[in-house]
């Protein structure tokens, strides 16, 4: 007999992390294919528990599950309103099964929406392992245990990092090369790192960052409704409605 696997495949991981998402953003509902992602899904989070070390690992992976498949009906508006914030924000767009079926940001963000319901579980690997798929497959780099409201549109993409304990909230907009990350991280005195502190910035409601800037610091906060410039290095926080541009030429 063969030898039970001690890490979840990566192929089957990346399987649910494409199949899941398509038909959240396709807006299919056959139960008995969503039944059966659901099903290898599990059995991959199960082993993921069991490398972990983690007690009762089948247990626990059917409990996150649970909680994943609780929280659908909030994934599934979510993913809607990504779709409209896309059609609405881009003048290109020309329907939402277009942008559903086409657009990198929206299908990221579908995975995404999907891996940070396990990470809320404290499920190991596989969140992170299905967040490594989408950014290999949109080039955009979004860490499951970001918190991004509704109504996220990510413009192009390619090049966008959005790191660990980023809060992003409603309706904001990033384009190509955006990152948002971390100014240093911090040390316990025995010089080892500081796990799970906030290091990366807060956007609140209707913020709009332009291609090429970096936001650092898990201090730093963009106020409501401000835009900041392409190729902008900001590590303050900016007041609400403000424009942040970058420095004149000489």
């Amino acid at each position: 007999m063969p030898r039970p696997r001690t890490l979840p495949d990566p192929d089957m991981v990346s399987a649910c992390a494409a199949a899941l998402p398509r038909m959240l953003l396709l807006g299919e509902r056959d139960r008995t294919s969503w039944s059966a992602w659901m099903a290898m899904l599990e059995r991959e989070v199960a082993i993921a528990f069991r490398s972990a070390r983690a007690p009762r690992p089948e247990a626990k992976a059917a409990a996150a599950c649970r909680t994943l498949q609780r929280a659908l009906a909030a994934i599934r508006r979510s993913v809607r309103s990504d779709l409209k914030a896309a059609y609405d924000r881009d003048p290109a767009a020309e329907s939402i099964e277009g942008i559903a079926l086409c657009y990198p940001g929206p299908r990221a963000l579908a995975v995404h929406r999907i891996a940070h319901a396990l990470h809320a579980s404290r499920v190991p690997l596989v969140p992170r392992m299905m967040s490594e798929w989408a950014h290999a497959a949109t080039g955009i780099d979004i860490h499951p245990g970001a918190r991004i409201g509704d109504g996220f549109f990510i413009d192009h993409g390619t090049g966008v990092v959005i790191g660990e304990t980023t809060v992003i909230g409603r309706n904001c907009t990033l384009y190509q090369g955006v990152t948002l990350g971390a100014r240093r991280f911090d040390r316990h005195a025995d010089g080892s790192l500081r796990r799970g502190a906030k290091r990366h910035p807060t956007l609140k409601d209707g913020v709009t960052v332009y291609s090429n800037s970096t936001i650092l610091g898990g201090a730093t906060v963009i106020g409501r409704g401000a835009t900041i410039g392409a190729g902008v290095w900001v590590q303050d926080s900016v007041p609400a409605g403000a424009t942040v541009r970058p420095p004149p030429t000489r």
